[in-house]
């Protein structure tokens, strides 16, 4: 019975080439970028899950200040997690990570420069499933200068040597073995590093010639840790940030604005400590887009078989006549709509294979296509079965309660030929077509409002870079810069402006409130960065150069207002253990990404702190400048390779998340536009073909071609205003919904959604312009001896 149905169905597939065709192109379209997208999700959604202990699994942040100037550390005091291990019956176990300054290494005469290494505890490799190849997973360390590395770095240093036991030399200052060789860290995680060595050997180094007493046990004001707990087996920790509160202030009372949040290990890719999104909206905007592109293509089927239902009506009514059950004809139209879906899949299997690599690089994942993957299926399958499920049903039930005396006498056509659901799904996929085309039109007018808004302060054309023993000999490396070509400044600071990472309320002034406290951004400059970066002063002056700037301090318009200091030149400050006076009030400037507010920053004078060198070149000279910093590097670094990174640079990485949506989004909203003119292209073929005498007719009685065309398109046109006027609210919605993640944004101007509707329309008139004017110009003879 099968053998016959699919016989009959490859029949009828084959008769009809021309739709056949077209649900196939529609169908590949929309199955192959909606499993993309899912295949994204499933990555996106997936971090952090292959832990066998993920979900008793906790980090442990910081809410710190109050007021305006509350801020969420993913940072930690070194103590708080082993005295919870100790004091609290539900900490099981714990692990601390900690950035490391170690970065340059050397193997015989190899010299590596390594950015990922961090300090940590050995329980790293017993509480999370990061299994060692080489070495003993009780036992990670076997020394304080022992190093873990993964396999990768194991080949780069070592080639196919054996690596336990050999040394390598870090900064020319300390050696360390190889004790241990971890597999590469899978692309989901968000604990990725290269190298790992003992957290106890920070712990002796950097407290040396530190006041009696103090240890990294119980330092509680340096926030620099990483700290993730351990619960035991089914333990509730509503109560647990509270006793890690009272903890802490029984260590450091004066830090009353404490409180300290935990977040599940599962959820840190994609949600903030205090719930909010940190990432889940850009997933669930997705997972609606996949749907949308699936039900596109749905209704490109669902259409197309209902418009030409009238013109199997006879052929299922002579089925009928000679015996054929209702559930018959039924399966018959499934399994003709399942195998189009199967020949629609195998292409989408084929297409995703050779275009993974362009979406990879579209949307900065590393995903790979192999069969052999039961993720893969699952995803291909549940697309497959659920659109197959939406497209055949009302096709199938239409097609097969047609009564057979009516349909051999014609009169089922018109009420068929006129169905208003066909109309409705039409209006539902331009409106969704629509919408994306909105969506990437404002997000477009955001990237561009970015790039484009005062910063309060210029950085084009400027290279930075991390001096290194260059620090020590600045004056004398300036000043031979200032001589090359193509230099026209040279300055230094502690921090790279685009993005200050330290923070600190560690700091007091007049008039300062009891409880009261302001977390700011500490950035230690000299006399000649604020001019270099074209900054205005609201107030006061700049440092000097000279022994007094050491007690100066310059604050931004936010750490003023935040502060709520009047008159503020000449009043004291204090940050850390250096008190001073406010010489300066600089204008706000923008020291991060736009999605956040402006911070209060707070300028200060040390030549110790100031490691970051900026040089500004003239742009078309900038190769010189660059030769020039090498040249100097070398003088002072000759062992460790030369790197550098453009201020532009790092400011757009700041929004490659934002410009990959942005991509993505264009092309998704192509791809829906595309699906949608194939449907339309489809039905306005079968409109005319139906209404061939009728045009024939009008044609003799003298109707003229622009009316033959108004005719035909007409319906369709009305139809794509409809969704237009439906999509601009949704859009609308959706869109500001989506911008209140910035602190600065553009606003929503109707021209944006009137252009997307305008688009919309020409785009529309162009997919049935074809059919119309092919119809509109054919022969009136031939149109009246069509059958």
């Amino acid at each position: 019975m099968f053998k016959n149905y699919f016989k009959t169905a490859w029949r009828n597939l084959l008769k009809n080439k021309f739709y056949t065709l077209i649900n196939i192109l529609g169908l590949t379209a929309g199955l192959t970028i909606g499993i993309l997208i899912l295949l994204w999700v499933q990555d996106e959604t997936s971090f952090d899950g292959f832990h066998k202990q993920a979900s008793s699994i906790y980090r442990l942040e910081n809410r710190v200040g109050t007021g305006a100037s509350i801020q969420i550390w993913q940072s930690t005091a070194a103590p708080i997690g082993v005295m919870a291990k100790k004091e609290l019956p539900e900490v099981r176990d714990v692990v601390r990570l900690t950035s490391s300054t170690l970065s340059v290494f050397k193997y015989n005469d190899k010299v590596f420069n390594e950015q990922k290494t961090v300090f940590t505890d050995p329980s790293l490799f017993s509480i999370f499933d990061f299994k060692l190849i080489k070495g003993n997973n009780e036992k990670p360390f076997t020394d304080d200068h022992s190093v873990v590395i993964t396999e990768t770095t194991a080949k780069k240093y070592f080639g196919d040597a054996e690596p336990v036991g050999k040394v390598i030399t870090a900064n020319d200052t300390m050696n360390f073995t190889i004790t241990g060789v971890i597999k590469d860290f899978p692309k989901n995680s968000s604990i990725n590093s290269d190298m790992f060595f003992p957290m106890q050997l920070l712990a002796k180094d950097a407290y040396k010639g530190k006041p009696a007493g103090q240890t990294m046990d119980n330092d509680f004001n340096q926030y620099a840790y990483e700290t993730y707990l351990l619960m035991q087996p089914n333990v509730s920790v509503s109560g647990l940030p509270e006793k890690l509160k009272q903890i802490h202030l029984r260590n450091k009372a004066d830090d009353t604005d404490i409180f300290y949040l935990l977040q599940a290990l599962p959820q840190m890719h994609l949600y903030k400590a205090d719930g909010t999104d940190g990432g889940i909206e850009t997933v669930r905007m997705f997972i609606i887009i996949a749907l949308l592109i699936l039900v596109i293509a749905c209704i490109n089927y669902v259409n197309l078989s209902t418009a030409r239902s009238m013109l199997r009506a006879k052929e299922i009514s002579l089925r009928k006549i000679v015996g054929a059950a209702k559930a018959q004809l039924f399966l018959q139209f499934i399994v003709e709509t399942a195998l189009l879906f199967v020949l629609a899949t195998t292409f989408a299997i084929v297409l995703m294979y050779y275009i993974m690599p362009l979406f990879n690089s579209i949307s900065g994942k590393e995903l790979v296509f192999d069969l052999a993957d039961y993720h893969i299926w699952k995803v291909i399958g549940i697309t497959m079965i659920a659109t197959l499920a939406v497209s055949s049903i009302y096709p199938a039930l239409l097609l097969s309660s047609f009564e057979p005396l009516k349909a051999l006498k014609g009169k089922i056509a018109a009420r068929i030929s006129d169905a208003v659901f066909r109309k409705v799904l039409v209006v539902v996929q331009f409106t969704f077509s629509v919408v994306l085309m909105a969506g990437t039109f404002i997000i477009s007018k955001q990237l561009q409002y970015i790039r484009s808004k005062q910063l309060g302060y210029d950085k084009e054309n400027v290279l930075a870079f991390y001096m290194r023993d260059m620090g020590k000999h600045f004056d004398a490396v300036k000043a031979d810069l200032m001589k090359q070509p193509g230099v026209v400044g040279v300055t230094r600071a502690s921090s790279n402006i685009v993005h200050i990472g330290s923070q600190t309320g560690n700091n007091n002034w007049e008039g300062k409130g009891k409880d009261e406290s302001m977390m700011v951004r500490p950035m230690a400059i000299d006399k000649d960065f604020i001019n270099f970066f074209k900054m205005k002063m609201e107030a006061g002056n700049v440092f000097t150069g000279t022994i007094a700037d050491s007690t100066h301090f310059i604050l931004n318009e936010t750490a003023i207002k935040t502060a709520r200091i009047k008159d503020p030149i000449g009043k004291k400050f204090k940050l850390w253990n250096t008190e001073g006076t406010i010489i300066g009030v600089a204008k706000d400037f923008h020291l991060g990404s736009m999605k956040n507010k402006i911070e209060p920053v707070v300028f200060y004078s040390s030549a110790k702190d100031m490691q970051a060198i900026y040089i500004k070149t003239t742009g078309k000279e900038a190769p010189k400048a660059i030769a020039a910093a090498e040249k100097e590097w070398k003088l002072y670094n000759a062992d460790v390779p030369f790197t550098y990174s453009f201020l532009d640079d790092v400011f757009n990485n700041l929004y490659r998340s934002e410009q990959r949506t942005g991509t993505l989004f264009n092309v998704f909203a192509l791809m829906a536009i595309i699906i949608s003119c194939l449907g339309l292209f489809g039905l306005a073929t079968y409109t005319a073909q139906v209404r061939t005498k009728e045009i024939g007719v009008r044609k003799v009685l003298g109707a003229s071609i622009p009316s033959i065309i108004k005719l035909l398109s007409a319906d369709f046109i009305k139809l794509v205003l409809l969704a237009i006027i439906i999509a601009t609210p949704i859009s609308w919605y959706l869109m500001n919904k989506w911008l209140q993640d910035f602190a600065y944004k553009t606003n929503l101007s109707w021209m944006v959604f009137a252009f997307a509707g305008i688009a919309a329309i020409v785009i529309a008139l162009v997919t049935i312009s074809f059919q119309a004017i092919k119809a509109a110009v054919t022969n009136p003879i031939k149109s009246l001896r069509t059958e």
